[in-house]
């Protein structure tokens, strides 16, 4: 049955009225069918079978207007597919064409083998050095006799890898002598470089990278260890990245400053829950009417970026994501432009009291349509294909390394017609009755329609990005964690959780190792206390080679 076959007009609040209800029964509907292969049918019968028409249709377009709210709980409780254009539409992609006979015929690329070369490791890896047992540099070649054996520029480089435990015991046994006169005891000094700390930098950063980087809960690095005969209880890991925290105040605060002075913040929360959240602490975190009103903890993630580097933070408590954006704000100067910011549709996005340039993710609006592709394919596939369009002028754009001036004048010459298209064409469909307001495909339109100033803001900003992936991919740090522990026994529990997270997403976005950083913070706290801007992730090593050297 077509779409659109004996549909019903919507009334006057835009619903469309169910058919009339009549009895019909089964073995009397198919004596009607019968009858009507060998004479006209009478006007009760042509009424019966005409209501049943209605009734299918009306349960069809139905079906259809819930079908994306059935697929999208279907994808909540077994996960996505791919969202790309290719996977989406299949066949609807690209247009069906016959290959021609006479083009050369390629082969596809074939998979690679999956292996990194030795070069990969040069940074983590110890490094041993293999002389040649009997050729040595100067002597004569073996070979001919004739020419001296000199070193090739690489070596030839074999990796082996071998397990350790992500903490390691060394036991000191300090050698104690007492004399058998007056019974004076000597103990030996400890040997250089030991320190007075049990658990020193380094065990601090390995428990923060395990938990806080990569989701692991403190009960399973408890068993962990444990099966390595290494006693280390959640209670004695969480007191170490606590004070480990303290010491880290300082760069998490430069951090947030930095962060309120870039030039675009994405921004966007997801749930979270705190054991012994009081309602002492939820008033101080909100206003009056509001700390009676909201009920929920959020983990908001917000990712700014400026031309050298990006910076990830993480807020936990009962503020939602623009809340806690206009508390990074207030740290920014004020002499700066707003800044832009880019996130989803959602209104906790942008509740907060701060002024920014406001960009909607494009994604977010593409997302409507995937979900209802099934539903409506050629409409869908329209949208997707123009879309896609755009995003690779925006590809187009990073890979020629573009400024944002000159990105913005490739967008408005090639992705403004493209998104004027769109734009008429959603109206279309609405104003000429070609689809359901109220179908998935109505909807879809809708939200793209309401946001549309938002949505194209790459066309008219520079520096603009097309969507909020970004922020995105950051909350899948927190949300990991809250997969693995589900809750946070406090807010300071949720605060170290926090920073640690800020710190080491912030060096994974840099390219930075965040274990290396982690333990050089520690090991140079008061330094790092006394100028924080220097052990930023992208400046540490300059401030670390400064600091060796000395005055």
């Amino acid at each position: 049955m077509s779409r659109g076959r004996r549909r019903r007009k919507p009334d006057e609040r835009g619903r469309v009225p169910s058919p009339q209800s009549v009895d019909v029964d089964p073995e009397e509907l198919r004596a009607i069918v019968d009858r009507a292969q060998q004479q006209p049918l009478s006007s009760d019968e042509h009424t019966k079978l005409a209501a049943l028409i209605d009734t299918l249709v009306f349960l069809t377009e139905e079906l259809r207007a819930s079908g994306a709210s059935i697929e999208r709980l279907r994808r909540l409780l077994f996960g996505t597919k791919s969202e790309t254009t290719q996977d989406v539409l299949g066949a609807l992609a690209a247009p069906q064409t016959q290959p021609d006979p006479a083009a050369p015929q390629t082969r596809p690329k074939p998979p690679g083998h999956g292996r990194h070369a030795a070069t990969t490791y040069l940074a983590a890896a110890e490094k041993v050095a293999v002389p040649h047992p009997t050729v040595h540099q100067g002597d004569l070649c073996p070979e001919c006799a004739r020419g001296r054996v000199r070193p090739t520029p690489e070596p030839v480089r074999v990796v082996r890898f071998r397990g350790i435990a992500p903490l390691q015991i060394r036991l000191y046994e300090k050698e104690r002598l007492r004399c058998a006169s007056c019974g004076e005891v000597f103990t030996a000094p400890s040997p250089e470089g030991v320190g007075d700390k049990k658990y020193d930098e380094t065990a601090t950063a390995m428990v923060a990278l395990m938990k806080y980087g990569s989701g692991l809960p403190f009960n399973r690095i408890e068993k962990l260890h444990a099966g390595l005969g290494i006693p280390l209880p959640a209670s004695t890991q969480w007191e170490v990245v606590r004070d480990g925290a303290e010491l880290l105040a300082a760069p998490h605060e430069e951090l947030l400053r930095q962060a309120a002075q870039s030039q675009v913040l994405y921004n966007d929360d997801t749930t979270a829950k705190i054991l012994d959240l009081t309602p002492k602490e939820r008033a101080e975190a909100l206003s009056l009417e509001k700390a009676d009103e909201r009920t929920g903890v959020f983990t908001s993630g917000i990712v700014a970026t400026g031309e050298d580097h990006k910076i990830a933070v993480f807020c936990t408590g009962v503020r939602h994501a623009g809340e806690n954006l206009a508390d990074v704000l207030r740290r920014r100067q004020q002499q700066l432009p707003h800044p832009i910011q880019m996130c989803d549709g959602s209104a906790n996005n942008t509740c907060g009291d701060f002024a920014a340039i406001l960009g909607n993710c494009l994604a977010h609006a593409r997302r409507k349509y995937v979900e209802v592709v099934d539903n409506f394919p050629a409409e869908c596939a329209h949208v997707l294909k123009l879309l896609g369009q755009v995003y690779a002028h925006d590809a187009e754009a990073k890979k020629l390394d573009l400024a944002a001036d000159e990105r913005l004048a490739l967008h408005q010459q090639k992705s403004a017609p493209l998104m004027d298209e769109l734009q008429q064409w959603g109206r279309q469909q609405i104003a000429e009755h070609k689809i359901e307001p109220h179908s998935g495909l109505g909807a879809a339109i809708a939200y793209m329609q309401r946001r549309w100033d938002a949505l194209t803001l790459f066309l008219r900003q520079p520096g603009a990005p097309l969507d909020s992936n970004l922020v995105e991919r950051a909350l899948k740090k927190a949300i990991l964690h809250r997969k693995n522990s589900l809750f946070f026994k406090s807010t300071k529990g949720a605060r170290v959780a926090d920073l640690y997270m800020s710190l080491i997403h912030t060096c994974e976005l840099n390219r930075a190792n965040p274990f290396d950083y982690l333990v050089t913070l520690l090991r140079h706290h008061r330094a790092v206390a006394h100028a924080p801007a220097d052990w930023m992730p992208w400046t540490y090593l300059a401030a670390l080679e400064n600091l060796h050297r000395g005055p």
